[in-house]
Protein backbone atom coordinates (compact mmCIF):
# COMPACT_ATOMS: atom_id res chain seq x y z
CA UNK A 1 0.00 0.00 0.00
CA UNK A 2 1.45 3.45 -0.93
CA UNK A 3 0.52 6.29 1.40
CA UNK A 4 0.59 9.97 0.48
CA UNK A 5 0.24 13.15 2.33
CA UNK A 6 -2.46 15.63 2.27
CA UNK A 7 -0.30 18.11 1.29
CA UNK A 8 1.81 16.33 -1.21
CA UNK A 9 -1.52 15.14 -2.89
CA UNK A 10 -2.06 19.54 -3.47
CA UNK A 11 1.70 19.37 -4.86
CA UNK A 12 1.03 16.65 -7.30
CA UNK A 13 -2.05 18.17 -8.39
CA UNK A 14 -0.63 21.48 -8.92
CA UNK A 15 2.55 20.00 -10.75
CA UNK A 16 0.67 16.87 -12.50
CA UNK A 17 -2.91 17.95 -13.72
CA UNK A 18 -2.24 22.01 -13.94
CA UNK A 19 0.89 22.32 -14.87
CA UNK A 20 2.02 25.01 -12.76
CA UNK A 21 4.92 26.83 -13.24
CA UNK A 22 5.15 29.09 -9.83
CA UNK A 23 3.06 29.30 -6.45
CA UNK A 24 3.62 32.78 -4.59
CA UNK A 25 3.31 31.97 -1.14
CA UNK A 26 4.74 33.19 2.50
CA UNK A 27 5.36 30.08 4.87
CA UNK A 28 3.11 29.27 7.77
CA UNK A 29 2.86 26.18 9.85
CA UNK A 30 -0.44 25.53 8.95
CA UNK A 31 0.11 24.98 5.21
CA UNK A 32 3.82 23.66 5.37
CA UNK A 33 2.83 20.25 4.52
CA UNK A 34 2.52 21.86 1.24
CA UNK A 35 5.42 22.81 0.97
CA UNK A 36 6.93 20.09 1.84
CA UNK A 37 5.27 18.41 -1.28
CA UNK A 38 6.44 20.93 -3.52
CA UNK A 39 10.00 20.27 -2.43
CA UNK A 40 9.61 16.67 -2.74
CA UNK A 41 8.33 17.22 -6.52
CA UNK A 42 10.37 19.47 -7.08
CA UNK A 43 8.45 20.80 -10.47
CA UNK A 44 6.98 23.82 -9.25
CA UNK A 45 9.02 27.14 -8.34
CA UNK A 46 7.87 28.53 -4.93
CA UNK A 47 8.58 31.77 -4.77
CA UNK A 48 7.84 33.20 -0.84
CA UNK A 49 7.51 37.28 -0.70
CA UNK A 50 7.51 39.34 2.34
CA UNK A 51 3.98 40.15 2.51
CA UNK A 52 0.97 37.70 1.75
CA UNK A 53 -0.76 41.11 -0.08
CA UNK A 54 2.49 40.57 -2.63
CA UNK A 55 1.99 36.54 -3.32
CA UNK A 56 -2.10 37.40 -4.26
CA UNK A 57 -0.72 40.40 -6.07
CA UNK A 58 1.81 38.14 -7.97
CA UNK A 59 -1.00 35.34 -8.86
CA UNK A 60 -3.21 38.22 -10.41
CA UNK A 61 0.14 39.33 -12.60
CA UNK A 62 0.72 36.02 -13.57
CA UNK A 63 -2.44 35.28 -15.31
CA UNK A 64 -1.94 37.75 -17.21
CA UNK A 65 1.29 37.84 -18.48
CA UNK A 66 1.40 33.91 -19.01
CA UNK A 67 -2.25 33.21 -19.68
CA UNK A 68 -3.23 30.91 -17.12
CA UNK A 69 -4.59 31.20 -13.76
CA UNK A 70 -2.01 32.43 -10.77
CA UNK A 71 -1.63 30.56 -7.82
CA UNK A 72 -1.15 31.77 -4.58
CA UNK A 73 -1.03 30.02 -0.84
CA UNK A 74 -1.09 31.87 2.35
CA UNK A 75 -1.28 30.54 6.66
CA UNK A 76 -3.95 31.15 8.47
CA UNK A 77 -5.65 33.94 10.26
CA UNK A 78 -3.14 36.65 9.65
CA UNK A 79 -1.92 35.48 6.83
CA UNK A 80 -5.15 35.11 5.17
CA UNK A 81 -6.16 38.49 6.35
CA UNK A 82 -3.15 40.14 4.40
CA UNK A 83 -3.94 38.82 1.34
CA UNK A 84 -7.74 40.32 1.07
CA UNK A 85 -6.80 43.39 -0.47
CA UNK A 86 -4.77 41.87 -3.79
CA UNK A 87 -7.85 39.21 -4.06
CA UNK A 88 -10.29 42.17 -4.04
CA UNK A 89 -8.42 43.72 -6.66
CA UNK A 90 -8.12 40.69 -8.68
CA UNK A 91 -11.90 40.27 -8.57
CA UNK A 92 -11.99 44.14 -10.12
CA UNK A 93 -9.75 43.12 -12.57
CA UNK A 94 -11.17 39.67 -13.64
CA UNK A 95 -8.33 37.83 -12.98
CA UNK A 96 -8.44 34.13 -12.79
CA UNK A 97 -6.66 33.21 -9.45
CA UNK A 98 -6.36 30.40 -7.65
CA UNK A 99 -5.51 31.00 -3.26
CA UNK A 100 -5.37 27.93 -1.13
CA UNK A 101 -5.39 28.80 2.78
CA UNK A 102 -4.16 27.18 5.74
CA UNK A 103 -6.86 27.38 8.76
CA UNK A 104 -7.15 26.43 12.26
CA UNK A 105 -7.15 22.69 12.83
CA UNK A 106 -10.78 20.81 12.23
CA UNK A 107 -10.56 19.56 15.70
CA UNK A 108 -9.37 22.22 17.80
CA UNK A 109 -12.16 24.33 15.90
CA UNK A 110 -14.45 27.01 18.62
CA UNK A 111 -11.54 26.02 21.34
CA UNK A 112 -9.65 29.27 21.03
CA UNK A 113 -6.75 27.38 18.20
CA UNK A 114 -3.79 29.60 17.26
CA UNK A 115 -5.01 31.75 14.14
CA UNK A 116 -8.91 30.46 14.50
CA UNK A 117 -11.34 32.83 12.35
CA UNK A 118 -14.05 32.23 10.14
CA UNK A 119 -12.11 32.68 7.04
CA UNK A 120 -14.68 31.36 4.72
CA UNK A 121 -17.24 33.53 5.74
CA UNK A 122 -15.01 36.76 5.51
CA UNK A 123 -13.86 35.72 2.14
CA UNK A 124 -17.57 34.62 0.26
CA UNK A 125 -18.01 38.60 -0.72
CA UNK A 126 -14.48 39.00 -2.06
CA UNK A 127 -14.14 36.06 -4.72
CA UNK A 128 -15.81 34.49 -6.91
CA UNK A 129 -16.15 30.87 -5.33
CA UNK A 130 -15.12 29.57 -2.16
CA UNK A 131 -15.18 26.04 -0.48
CA UNK A 132 -13.20 24.01 2.24
CA UNK A 133 -11.81 20.76 1.36
CA UNK A 134 -12.79 18.78 4.87
CA UNK A 135 -11.67 15.25 3.34
CA UNK A 136 -8.34 14.59 2.37
CA UNK A 137 -9.25 12.25 -0.77
CA UNK A 138 -11.31 14.72 -2.31
CA UNK A 139 -8.55 17.40 -2.04
CA UNK A 140 -8.01 17.00 -6.47
CA UNK A 141 -11.19 17.57 -6.54
CA UNK A 142 -11.22 20.60 -5.30
CA UNK A 143 -8.47 21.59 -6.22
CA UNK A 144 -10.05 20.81 -9.96
CA UNK A 145 -13.02 23.09 -8.63
CA UNK A 146 -10.97 25.93 -8.00
CA UNK A 147 -9.15 26.03 -11.30
CA UNK A 148 -12.85 25.39 -13.41
CA UNK A 149 -14.46 28.07 -11.96
CA UNK A 150 -11.29 30.49 -11.61
CA UNK A 151 -11.02 30.20 -15.69
CA UNK A 152 -14.84 30.02 -16.91
CA UNK A 153 -17.27 32.47 -18.04
CA UNK A 154 -16.27 35.79 -16.27
CA UNK A 155 -12.63 34.89 -14.57
CA UNK A 156 -12.09 35.81 -11.29
CA UNK A 157 -10.06 34.66 -8.03
CA UNK A 158 -11.49 31.96 -6.03
CA UNK A 159 -10.21 30.31 -2.75
CA UNK A 160 -9.82 26.67 -1.36
CA UNK A 161 -9.37 26.73 2.60
CA UNK A 162 -7.36 23.00 3.31
CA UNK A 163 -7.18 22.32 7.27
CA UNK A 164 -4.20 21.26 8.78
CA UNK A 165 -5.54 18.42 10.45
CA UNK A 166 -6.25 16.88 6.54
CA UNK A 167 -2.93 18.28 4.64
CA UNK A 168 -0.96 16.11 7.52
CA UNK A 169 -2.40 12.96 7.72
CA UNK A 170 -1.63 9.84 5.02
CA UNK A 171 -4.04 8.04 2.98
CA UNK A 172 -3.80 4.92 0.49
CA UNK A 173 -3.09 6.79 -2.84
CA UNK A 174 -5.80 4.50 -4.44
CA UNK A 175 -8.37 5.98 -2.37
CA UNK A 176 -7.47 9.61 -3.97
CA UNK A 177 -9.61 9.99 -7.10
CA UNK A 178 -7.15 12.07 -9.51
CA UNK A 179 -9.08 13.93 -11.95
CA UNK A 180 -7.55 14.68 -15.38
CA UNK A 181 -6.80 17.97 -16.66
CA UNK A 182 -10.02 19.56 -16.39
CA UNK A 183 -11.85 19.90 -19.77
CA UNK A 184 -11.91 23.58 -21.39
CA UNK A 185 -15.46 25.12 -20.41
CA UNK A 186 -17.35 25.83 -23.38
CA UNK A 187 -17.14 29.82 -24.59
CA UNK A 188 -20.37 31.34 -24.69
CA UNK A 189 -21.24 32.11 -28.88
CA UNK A 190 -22.50 35.16 -29.76
CA UNK A 191 -26.79 35.11 -31.05
CA UNK A 192 -26.32 34.65 -34.56
CA UNK A 193 -29.83 37.20 -34.44
CA UNK A 194 -27.41 39.89 -33.15
CA UNK A 195 -24.75 39.78 -35.69
CA UNK A 196 -25.91 41.53 -38.98
CA UNK A 197 -27.45 44.24 -36.97
CA UNK A 198 -24.50 44.37 -35.33
CA UNK A 199 -22.29 44.29 -38.28
CA UNK A 200 -24.74 46.97 -40.02
CA UNK A 201 -24.05 49.42 -37.22
CA UNK A 202 -20.29 49.20 -37.56
CA UNK A 203 -20.41 49.49 -41.73
CA UNK A 204 -23.03 52.30 -41.84
CA UNK A 205 -20.54 54.34 -39.44
CA UNK A 206 -19.14 57.36 -40.62
CA UNK A 207 -16.90 58.26 -36.91
CA UNK A 208 -16.75 54.68 -35.28
CA UNK A 209 -14.55 54.09 -32.54
CA UNK A 210 -13.59 50.84 -30.86
CA UNK A 211 -12.42 50.45 -27.06
CA UNK A 212 -11.13 47.43 -25.38
CA UNK A 213 -10.42 46.27 -22.40
CA UNK A 214 -8.90 43.81 -19.90
CA UNK A 215 -11.88 41.19 -21.19
CA UNK A 216 -9.61 41.18 -24.55
CA UNK A 217 -6.87 39.65 -22.78
CA UNK A 218 -8.42 36.83 -20.73
CA UNK A 219 -10.16 35.85 -24.02
CA UNK A 220 -7.41 35.74 -26.01
CA UNK A 221 -8.53 37.21 -29.29
CA UNK A 222 -5.47 38.42 -30.31
CA UNK A 223 -5.80 37.55 -34.25
CA UNK A 224 -9.47 37.99 -34.23
CA UNK A 225 -9.28 41.52 -33.04
CA UNK A 226 -6.44 42.47 -35.63
CA UNK A 227 -8.38 41.30 -38.22
CA UNK A 228 -11.42 43.23 -37.12
CA UNK A 229 -9.35 46.15 -36.86
CA UNK A 230 -7.63 46.40 -40.41
CA UNK A 231 -10.78 45.49 -41.80
CA UNK A 232 -12.95 48.24 -40.62
CA UNK A 233 -10.26 50.38 -40.49
CA UNK A 234 -11.96 51.28 -36.94
CA UNK A 235 -9.73 53.98 -34.41
CA UNK A 236 -9.15 52.27 -31.24
CA UNK A 237 -7.86 52.31 -27.83
CA UNK A 238 -6.90 49.03 -26.49
CA UNK A 239 -6.67 49.58 -22.62
CA UNK A 240 -6.19 48.05 -18.62
CA UNK A 241 -3.82 43.86 -19.52
CA UNK A 242 -5.44 44.37 -23.03
CA UNK A 243 -3.04 47.58 -24.38
CA UNK A 244 -0.42 46.12 -26.40
CA UNK A 245 -2.77 43.16 -28.31
CA UNK A 246 -2.03 45.61 -30.93
CA UNK A 247 0.42 48.04 -30.57
CA UNK A 248 0.30 51.47 -29.20
CA UNK A 249 2.20 52.20 -32.43
CA UNK A 250 -0.80 50.85 -34.53
CA UNK A 251 -2.00 53.27 -37.50
CA UNK A 252 -5.60 53.33 -36.35
CA UNK A 253 -4.54 53.72 -32.45
CA UNK A 254 -5.15 56.88 -30.51
CA UNK A 255 -2.38 56.25 -27.91
CA UNK A 256 -0.45 58.97 -29.15
CA UNK A 257 -3.03 61.49 -27.61
CA UNK A 258 -3.31 59.42 -24.33
CA UNK A 259 -6.82 60.32 -22.31
CA UNK A 260 -7.58 63.28 -24.56
CA UNK A 261 -7.52 61.31 -27.72
CA UNK A 262 -9.96 59.01 -25.70
CA UNK A 263 -12.27 61.52 -24.42
CA UNK A 264 -11.85 63.38 -27.76
CA UNK A 265 -13.02 60.52 -29.96
CA UNK A 266 -15.97 59.57 -27.36
CA UNK A 267 -17.20 63.20 -27.78
CA UNK A 268 -17.26 63.17 -31.76
CA UNK A 269 -17.55 59.14 -32.71
CA UNK A 270 -21.14 58.30 -34.19
CA UNK A 271 -20.82 54.72 -33.22
CA UNK A 272 -18.38 52.91 -29.96
CA UNK A 273 -17.83 49.79 -29.80
CA UNK A 274 -17.22 48.56 -26.47
CA UNK A 275 -15.64 44.84 -25.86
CA UNK A 276 -14.85 43.06 -22.70
CA UNK A 277 -14.91 46.87 -20.31
CA UNK A 278 -16.51 48.26 -17.68
CA UNK A 279 -18.49 51.61 -18.05
CA UNK A 280 -16.91 52.70 -14.50
CA UNK A 281 -15.76 56.07 -13.27
CA UNK A 282 -12.71 55.93 -15.80
CA UNK A 283 -14.98 56.09 -18.42
CA UNK A 284 -17.47 58.37 -16.87
CA UNK A 285 -19.92 55.59 -16.20
CA UNK A 286 -20.78 55.62 -20.46
CA UNK A 287 -21.86 59.73 -20.07
CA UNK A 288 -18.46 60.43 -22.60
CA UNK A 289 -20.96 59.93 -26.09
CA UNK A 290 -24.67 60.78 -25.66
CA UNK A 291 -24.63 61.60 -29.37
CA UNK A 292 -23.42 57.75 -30.67
CA UNK A 293 -25.04 54.33 -30.80
CA UNK A 294 -23.15 51.47 -28.41
CA UNK A 295 -22.56 48.04 -29.64
CA UNK A 296 -21.32 46.28 -26.31
CA UNK A 297 -20.07 42.99 -26.18
CA UNK A 298 -19.19 40.91 -22.74
CA UNK A 299 -19.06 37.51 -21.44
CA UNK A 300 -21.10 39.26 -18.08
CA UNK A 301 -25.13 40.13 -19.35
CA UNK A 302 -25.19 41.73 -16.15
CA UNK A 303 -22.51 44.51 -17.66
CA UNK A 304 -24.44 44.91 -21.30
CA UNK A 305 -26.63 47.66 -19.94
CA UNK A 306 -24.81 48.94 -16.79
CA UNK A 307 -24.19 53.01 -16.36
CA UNK A 308 -25.45 52.95 -20.04
CA UNK A 309 -27.92 51.25 -22.37
CA UNK A 310 -26.38 49.21 -25.40
CA UNK A 311 -28.30 49.62 -28.90
CA UNK A 312 -27.27 46.24 -29.27
CA UNK A 313 -25.67 44.05 -26.56
CA UNK A 314 -23.98 40.68 -27.68
CA UNK A 315 -23.54 38.33 -24.45
CA UNK A 316 -20.61 36.20 -25.56
CA UNK A 317 -16.58 35.47 -25.54
CA UNK A 318 -14.84 38.11 -27.42
CA UNK A 319 -12.97 36.08 -29.80
CA UNK A 320 -16.09 34.01 -30.74
CA UNK A 321 -17.85 37.44 -31.05
CA UNK A 322 -14.86 38.54 -33.53
CA UNK A 323 -14.85 35.98 -35.11
CA UNK A 324 -18.93 35.75 -36.63
CA UNK A 325 -18.63 39.48 -37.09
CA UNK A 326 -15.34 39.69 -39.41
CA UNK A 327 -17.42 37.61 -41.92
CA UNK A 328 -20.35 40.50 -41.74
CA UNK A 329 -18.31 43.68 -41.60
CA UNK A 330 -17.16 45.69 -44.78
CA UNK A 331 -13.88 46.48 -46.03
CA UNK A 332 -13.99 50.27 -44.86
CA UNK A 333 -11.02 53.59 -44.62
CA UNK A 334 -11.28 55.65 -41.63
CA UNK A 335 -7.82 57.45 -42.19
CA UNK A 336 -9.45 60.54 -42.68
CA UNK A 337 -11.62 60.08 -39.42
CA UNK A 338 -8.69 59.29 -37.69
CA UNK A 339 -6.64 62.30 -39.24
CA UNK A 340 -9.75 64.37 -37.72
CA UNK A 341 -9.29 63.41 -34.43
CA UNK A 342 -5.56 63.32 -34.43
CA UNK A 343 -5.87 67.16 -35.50
CA UNK A 344 -8.11 67.84 -32.41
CA UNK A 345 -6.53 66.47 -29.54
CA UNK A 346 -3.02 66.74 -29.97
CA UNK A 347 -3.17 70.75 -29.76
CA UNK A 348 -4.70 69.70 -26.48
CA UNK A 349 -1.63 67.90 -25.20
CA UNK A 350 1.20 69.94 -26.49
CA UNK A 351 2.21 71.28 -23.18
CA UNK A 352 3.04 67.40 -22.19
CA UNK A 353 4.70 66.73 -25.47
CA UNK A 354 6.76 69.74 -25.01
CA UNK A 355 7.36 68.91 -21.11
CA UNK A 356 8.36 65.40 -22.35
CA UNK A 357 10.99 66.51 -24.73
CA UNK A 358 12.53 69.71 -23.42
CA UNK A 359 15.37 69.24 -20.68
CA UNK A 360 13.85 70.28 -17.55
CA UNK A 361 14.67 71.65 -13.73
CA UNK A 362 13.10 70.37 -11.42
CA UNK A 363 12.75 67.56 -13.98
CA UNK A 364 9.10 67.24 -15.19
CA UNK A 365 7.77 63.52 -14.68
CA UNK A 366 6.49 62.91 -18.34
CA UNK A 367 10.01 64.07 -18.98
CA UNK A 368 11.35 61.10 -16.41
CA UNK A 369 8.99 58.72 -18.62
CA UNK A 370 9.90 59.93 -21.95
CA UNK A 371 13.89 59.68 -20.76
CA UNK A 372 13.13 56.04 -19.28
CA UNK A 373 11.50 54.92 -22.47
CA UNK A 374 14.18 56.52 -24.92
CA UNK A 375 16.98 54.18 -23.29
CA UNK A 376 14.40 51.08 -22.70
CA UNK A 377 12.68 51.17 -25.46
CA UNK A 378 8.97 49.94 -26.84
CA UNK A 379 10.52 45.72 -26.58
CA UNK A 380 9.55 45.79 -22.54
CA UNK A 381 7.15 45.17 -19.95
CA UNK A 382 6.71 48.62 -18.26
CA UNK A 383 4.89 48.63 -15.25
CA UNK A 384 3.11 51.71 -13.56
CA UNK A 385 2.06 52.43 -10.12
CA UNK A 386 1.04 55.91 -8.24
CA UNK A 387 -1.31 58.18 -8.26
CA UNK A 388 -0.03 61.46 -10.90
CA UNK A 389 2.88 58.39 -11.89
CA UNK A 390 0.14 56.31 -13.88
CA UNK A 391 -1.37 59.10 -15.90
CA UNK A 392 2.19 59.92 -16.90
CA UNK A 393 3.32 56.16 -17.61
CA UNK A 394 0.16 55.13 -19.26
CA UNK A 395 0.34 57.99 -21.61
CA UNK A 396 4.03 58.17 -21.66
CA UNK A 397 4.98 54.66 -22.82
CA UNK A 398 4.05 52.54 -25.95
CA UNK A 399 3.21 48.78 -25.50
CA UNK A 400 3.70 46.40 -27.82
CA UNK A 401 2.57 43.42 -26.86
CA UNK A 402 -0.46 42.28 -24.55
CA UNK A 403 0.08 44.15 -21.16
CA UNK A 404 3.44 45.81 -22.47
CA UNK A 405 2.00 48.75 -20.40
CA UNK A 406 -0.04 48.24 -17.18
CA UNK A 407 -0.92 50.90 -14.88
CA UNK A 408 -1.61 48.69 -11.98
CA UNK A 409 -3.44 51.13 -9.83
CA UNK A 410 -5.32 52.96 -12.61
CA UNK A 411 -7.81 50.23 -12.65
CA UNK A 412 -11.54 50.25 -10.79
CA UNK A 413 -9.93 49.56 -7.34
CA UNK A 414 -7.28 52.39 -7.70
CA UNK A 415 -5.18 49.79 -5.60
CA UNK A 416 -1.31 51.09 -5.07
CA UNK A 417 1.26 49.26 -3.86
CA UNK A 418 0.60 46.71 -7.36
CA UNK A 419 3.78 47.82 -8.37
CA UNK A 420 6.45 45.18 -7.44
CA UNK A 421 4.29 42.47 -7.14
CA UNK A 422 3.32 43.29 -10.63
CA UNK A 423 6.94 43.90 -11.55
CA UNK A 424 8.31 40.50 -9.70
CA UNK A 425 5.92 38.08 -11.46
CA UNK A 426 6.44 39.58 -14.71
CA UNK A 427 9.57 38.79 -14.51
CA UNK A 428 9.65 35.60 -13.42
CA UNK A 429 6.86 34.61 -16.40
CA UNK A 430 9.09 36.24 -19.23
CA UNK A 431 13.02 36.28 -17.65
CA UNK A 432 13.80 37.11 -21.23
CA UNK A 433 11.81 40.66 -20.78
CA UNK A 434 12.99 43.87 -19.45
CA UNK A 435 11.08 44.77 -16.86
CA UNK A 436 10.47 48.27 -15.59
CA UNK A 437 8.43 49.69 -12.83
CA UNK A 438 7.97 53.79 -12.69
CA UNK A 439 6.75 54.06 -8.94
CA UNK A 440 4.89 56.76 -6.97
CA UNK A 441 7.71 57.35 -4.04
CA UNK A 442 4.17 56.87 -2.20
CA UNK A 443 2.94 53.56 -3.78
CA UNK A 444 6.99 52.69 -3.58
CA UNK A 445 6.35 52.41 0.39
CA UNK A 446 3.71 49.75 0.20
CA UNK A 447 5.45 46.37 -1.14
CA UNK A 448 9.18 47.87 -1.25
CA UNK A 449 10.43 45.02 1.05
CA UNK A 450 9.45 43.33 -2.26
CA UNK A 451 12.92 44.51 -3.37
CA UNK A 452 14.05 41.32 -0.80
CA UNK A 453 11.79 38.39 -2.85
CA UNK A 454 13.39 40.12 -5.92
CA UNK A 455 16.90 39.65 -5.09
CA UNK A 456 16.60 36.22 -2.84
CA UNK A 457 14.90 34.57 -6.50
CA UNK A 458 17.46 36.89 -8.84
CA UNK A 459 14.31 38.41 -10.54
CA UNK A 460 16.47 41.66 -11.98
CA UNK A 461 14.13 44.59 -13.17
CA UNK A 462 14.33 48.55 -13.02
CA UNK A 463 12.45 50.72 -10.16
CA UNK A 464 12.21 54.36 -11.60
CA UNK A 465 10.75 56.45 -8.62
CA UNK A 466 9.18 59.33 -9.60
CA UNK A 467 9.65 61.20 -6.35
CA UNK A 468 7.95 64.31 -5.56
CA UNK A 469 8.42 63.57 -1.98
CA UNK A 470 4.98 63.75 -1.34
CA UNK A 471 1.42 62.06 -1.84
CA UNK A 472 1.19 63.67 -5.09
CA UNK A 473 -2.20 63.40 -6.60
CA UNK A 474 -3.97 64.00 -3.32
CA UNK A 475 -1.49 67.41 -2.29
CA UNK A 476 -2.60 68.36 -5.40
CA UNK A 477 -5.73 68.00 -4.96
CA UNK A 478 -5.89 70.07 -1.40
CA UNK A 479 -4.89 72.64 -2.94
CA UNK A 480 -7.09 72.49 -5.90
CA UNK A 481 -10.00 72.25 -3.73
CA UNK A 482 -9.00 73.85 -0.73
CA UNK A 483 -7.57 76.92 -1.93
CA UNK A 484 -3.69 77.13 -1.30
CA UNK A 485 -0.61 75.71 -0.01
CA UNK A 486 -2.16 76.04 3.71
CA UNK A 487 -4.78 73.89 3.33
CA UNK A 488 -2.27 70.85 2.63
CA UNK A 489 -2.29 68.26 5.09
CA UNK A 490 -1.37 64.82 5.73
CA UNK A 491 0.39 64.42 2.56
CA UNK A 492 3.92 65.37 2.58
CA UNK A 493 6.42 62.43 2.73
CA UNK A 494 9.81 63.95 2.72
CA UNK A 495 12.90 63.21 0.71
CA UNK A 496 13.99 59.45 1.64
CA UNK A 497 16.81 57.87 -0.03
CA UNK A 498 15.20 54.54 -1.16
CA UNK A 499 18.16 53.94 -3.33
CA UNK A 500 20.08 53.63 0.12
CA UNK A 501 17.49 50.85 0.93
CA UNK A 502 17.75 48.51 -2.14
CA UNK A 503 21.50 49.04 -1.96
CA UNK A 504 21.22 47.67 1.75
CA UNK A 505 19.64 44.70 0.35
CA UNK A 506 21.45 43.95 -1.88
CA UNK A 507 20.42 45.45 -5.42
CA UNK A 508 21.78 48.22 -7.05
CA UNK A 509 20.53 52.07 -6.56
CA UNK A 510 21.01 55.64 -7.62
CA UNK A 511 19.99 58.94 -6.66
CA UNK A 512 19.09 61.39 -9.75
CA UNK A 513 18.74 65.32 -9.35
CA UNK A 514 19.48 66.54 -12.43
CA UNK A 515 17.64 65.93 -16.07
CA UNK A 516 20.80 65.35 -17.53
CA UNK A 517 21.35 62.16 -15.53
CA UNK A 518 18.34 60.43 -16.25
CA UNK A 519 19.46 58.51 -18.78
CA UNK A 520 23.07 57.26 -17.61
CA UNK A 521 21.56 56.14 -14.48
CA UNK A 522 19.01 53.92 -15.88
CA UNK A 523 21.72 52.56 -18.36
CA UNK A 524 23.71 51.52 -15.29
CA UNK A 525 21.12 50.29 -13.70
CA UNK A 526 20.22 47.93 -16.66
CA UNK A 527 23.67 47.02 -16.86
CA UNK A 528 24.35 46.13 -13.13
CA UNK A 529 22.08 42.81 -13.70
CA UNK A 530 20.32 43.71 -10.45
CA UNK A 531 17.28 44.39 -9.29
CA UNK A 532 18.05 48.21 -9.34
CA UNK A 533 16.17 51.36 -7.80
CA UNK A 534 16.46 55.03 -9.21
CA UNK A 535 15.50 57.34 -7.55
CA UNK A 536 14.38 60.37 -9.29
CA UNK A 537 13.55 64.03 -7.92
CA UNK A 538 10.89 65.13 -9.67
CA UNK A 539 8.98 68.79 -9.83
CA UNK A 540 6.27 68.81 -6.83
CA UNK A 541 3.82 71.07 -8.70
CA UNK A 542 3.41 68.89 -12.01
CA UNK A 543 -0.13 68.45 -11.94
CA UNK A 544 -1.50 65.71 -14.13
CA UNK A 545 -4.46 66.03 -16.33
CA UNK A 546 -6.06 63.05 -14.56
CA UNK A 547 -5.81 64.83 -10.81
CA UNK A 548 -7.66 67.98 -12.80
CA UNK A 549 -10.76 65.51 -13.82
CA UNK A 550 -10.85 64.04 -10.57
CA UNK A 551 -11.48 66.93 -9.11
CA UNK A 552 -13.88 68.25 -11.49
CA UNK A 553 -15.84 65.43 -11.24
CA UNK A 554 -15.37 65.20 -7.02
CA UNK A 555 -17.77 68.73 -7.30
CA UNK A 556 -21.09 68.63 -5.65
CA UNK A 557 -23.34 71.79 -6.84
Amino acid sequence: MAEIIGGHIVAKYLQEIENVGAVFSLSGGHIDRIYDGIREYGGIRLIDVRHEQAAAMMAHAWSVYTGQPGVCMVTAGPGFTNSLTGLVNARQENAPLVMISGVAPLQDREKGALQEMGQADMIKSTVKWHAVCRDIRRIPEYLSAAFGQATSGRPGPVYLEIPPDVLNIPVDEQEVVWPRKGSVPAKPGPDPARIQPAAAMINEAARPFLIAGSGACFSNCDRQLQHFLETTGVPFMLLGAGRGILADEHPLSIWDGGLMAAVTAFSQADVVIALGVRFNYLMQYGSLFPQAKLLRVDIDPAELDRNRAADIGIFADLGLTLSALNQAVDKRDHRAWRDQLSAAYLPLIQGEIDARDQPSNPIHPIRLVGQVREVVGDDAVYVVDGGDTSYYGATGLRATAKAGVLPTAGGQFGCLGTGFPFALAAKAAMPHKTVVLINGDGSFGFNAMEFDTAIRHNLPFVCVVNNDCAWGMIRHGQRLGYGGDDKIFGTELGRRPYEKMVEGLGGYGELVEKDEDIVPAVKRALASGKPACINVLTDRDAVSLMTHMFMDGLKVD
